[in-house]
């Protein structure tokens, strides 16, 4: 699987604080399953919730969101393609720690297709390819996030792996 650590090391670049802190960013899998179909091929699909943890953060949720749904746009666009996948797509808790802290578990429902090609001798070769993308891609390489005049966060465009 290549999507929990891709949105890990994109998360820690855009947000300051995670990029200052890594240790307040946590990623768990939850509820996975792998799909296969009955073919004689082994290329199966990984379906699976992941769990973004960030501790302690300030109490800005639109600094977590808008770069991560960028993300999602590219690794994971059929998530909004129709309304029914668009309400479960992104879930999330806080705890309010204080006024100026709190505590934020995001939840993804991901896939992620593993193909699984033979070649000679037995030999079984695995990769991960990069979702279908969506066009227009983005715009403009990089964004930078702001409430104001007061920059939340910054981030080059999601790259595909």
């Amino acid at each position: 699987m290549y999507k929990p650590t891709n949105l890990r090391d994109y998360l820690r670049k855009a947000i300051k604080q995670l990029a200052q802190n890594p240790d307040k960013l946590h990623i768990f899998i939850d509820e996975g399953g792998a799909r296969a179909t009955g073919t004689a091929g082994l290329s199966f699909e990984y379906d699976y919730v992941l769990n973004l943890i960030l501790t302690d953060i300030g109490p800005d949720l639109d600094l977590v969101f808008v770069p991560l749904l960028a993300w999602l746009r590219v690794h994971q666009h059929d998530a909004f393609a129709n309304p029914e996948n668009a309400k479960k797509a992104v879930r999330f808790e806080v705890d309010m720690n204080s006024a100026e802290s709190l505590d934020l578990s995001v939840k993804l429902s991901l896939t992620e297709r593993t193909i699984v090609k033979r070649e000679d001798g037995g030999r079984l070769q695995v990769s991960h390819p990069a979702e279908p993308q969506l066009t227009p891609p983005f715009a403009d390489p990089f964004w930078q996030l702001y409430k104001g005049d007061t920059r939340l966060a910054e981030w080059d465009v999601p790259a595909l792996p």
